[in-house]
């Protein structure tokens, strides 16, 4: 059964619904507070008010200065104060101008009537009286122990005309909030998506394999570092698929050369009396030999590449694996191979690959050993490492290309010649190698003068001591 992929929504529609949406919840809250939850508020202001003014009057209740205090506290605020005791004796009334008031005209009785009311409800009582006036009344026992009822009265403004306002204002607002934030959205989307989408299709046509494709930095400034990130990786695209199509044609011309020398010779002696001779035969060995050497550097190569090769970690004597791997190399008479360590030096590695490692360089050497054919081999101890480097004196590499010699499927010049030993895959091995082992290598070369490649790794101190010890006995 195939699964159908539901088309997910674009960034700019995303972008322009988020804004949108939040244009509608803020003239939704505006609708709300300014006109809904208008009333209520005031309501509240005015109780907090009215317990504002309570508390200032009851500080002075025990004083001799109540109701000079009370008198000011109605002029400043607009309130009348009205204070009783538990019998409904009255001890202060002040009605504000003509402002309406239900307290005023209470009967002593009724005071002492509502002083038990407000007592069982707690000491505190607040009621709005036909949408246009408050009472907030209050009992409290104060340190004489007197008890008193403290009555606070304010108007309130009816707020129709006020709701009326504002509601025609925020119609407006609405008109023109919802309108310009869809707009503003649109715009401020369109703006930010539209690199993005410019990025997707580049990406798309990288994908398809056309390398040469630039991606644009406009926008914000994680857009520019995206568009950077993706112009680097497309330049190291097209530099790697150049590199391995260079080594698929040189591979296949080191594959052809050795099989149609086989089959030549093969085919020579098949046909041509006299010639099954050994050195024939020799010649056919021989190149059936590079060719294996060959597939085998190209498997190790896959293996190290895709991380599969693991390696076997013993301590050797590194100095005399050298010296063996050199005597392998007498077969070429015109070379010479100086090589005088000061000691030997153990350590702790897998001696297989380190081998590798060395043939490798010593290799690359011959292949590009300059007129007196000599590869000089050197080993220093640096710190706790052991450092063995190879030198020839070929042309050398150029500067700006050091850096590269180490890529895979890099090579320095692009014109392939047949490597007399080896199979040219060398330098790759050796990376991979060292990196496995987590040693350190490098290159150092003049044009002209020839080329030094050096790898570096950790001394086995155990080893190196007691060998020590055996030579001083």
């Amino acid at each position: 059964m195939r699964w159908r992929t539901r088309k997910r929504t674009g960034i700019r529609t995303q972008m322009a619904a988020g804004f949108g949406i939040f244009a509608l919840c803020t003239v939704t809250l505006l609708w709300v507070f300014q006109i809904f939850l208008l009333t209520p508020f005031y309501q509240a202001i005015k109780t907090q008010e009215a317990g504002r003014i309570s508390r200032q009057v009851i500080k002075e209740l025990d004083g001799g200065e109540l109701a000079p205090a009370a008198y000011a506290l109605c002029a400043r605020t607009g309130a009348s104060i009205f204070v009783s005791d538990e019998l409904g004796r009255e001890y202060v009334g002040y009605k504000y101008g003509f402002s309406e008031s239900l307290a005023y005209d209470l009967t002593r009785r009724e005071r002492a009537a509502l002083f038990e009311e407000v007592n069982l409800m707690g000491g505190e009582y607040t009621r709005i009286f036909s949408d246009r006036l408050l009472l907030y009344a209050v009992t409290v026992r104060t340190p004489a122990e007197n008890h008193r009822l403290v009555v606070i009265e304010t108007e309130i403004t009816p707020l129709d005309s006020t709701v009326e306002t504002l509601t025609v204002q925020l119609i407006c607002l609405t008109l023109i909030l919802l309108p310009l934030g869809i707009a503003l959205a649109v715009a401020i989307s369109r703006r930010i998506a539209k690199p993005i989408t410019e990025i997707n299709e580049s990406a798309k046509r990288l994908g398809e394999g056309d390398y040469s494709v630039r991606f644009g930095g406009r926008g914000s400034r994680e857009v520019g570092e995206l568009a950077d990130t993706l112009n680097f990786a497309a330049e190291e695209l097209s530099k790697t698929d150049g590199l391995r199509r260079e080594l698929l044609a040189n591979v296949s011309h080191d594959l052809r050369t050795p099989l149609t020398m086989i089959k030549g010779y093969a085919e020579v002696m098949r046909d041509l009396p006299g010639e099954n001779t050994p050195e024939n035969v020799q010649i056919i060995i021989d190149e059936a030999g590079r060719l294996n050497d060959l597939v085998n550097d190209l498997l190790d190569l896959s293996r190290l590449q895709a991380g599969v090769l693991e390696i076997s970690r013993e301590r050797f004597d590194l100095t005399g694996s050298i010296k063996e791997i050199l005597t392998r190399y007498d077969k070429l008479a015109d070379f010479s191979f100086p090589f005088e360590p000061e000691e030997n030096i153990y350590v702790m590695a897998d001696k297989l690959k380190i081998s590798q490692v060395v043939y490798n360089l010593v290799n690359n050497a011959v292949n590009y050993a300059g007129a007196d054919k000599t590869v000089a081999l050197t080993q220093e101890v640096i710190g706790n490492d052991v450092r063995i480097s190879v030198t020839d004196t070929g042309e050398g590499i150029p500067q700006d290309k050091l850096r590269d010699i180490w890529d895979r499927y890099y090579k320095v010049d692009q014109e392939h010649r047949r490597a007399q030993v080896g199979t040219g895959l060398g330098l790759s091995i050796v990376k991979n190698v060292l990196d496995l082992h987590g040693g350190s290598y490098g290159v150092i070369s003049e044009l002209g003068k020839g080329s030094t490649f050096w790898f570096q790794l950790p001394i086995d101190k155990e080893r190196n001591d007691e060998n020590e010890s055996k030579t001083a006995e």
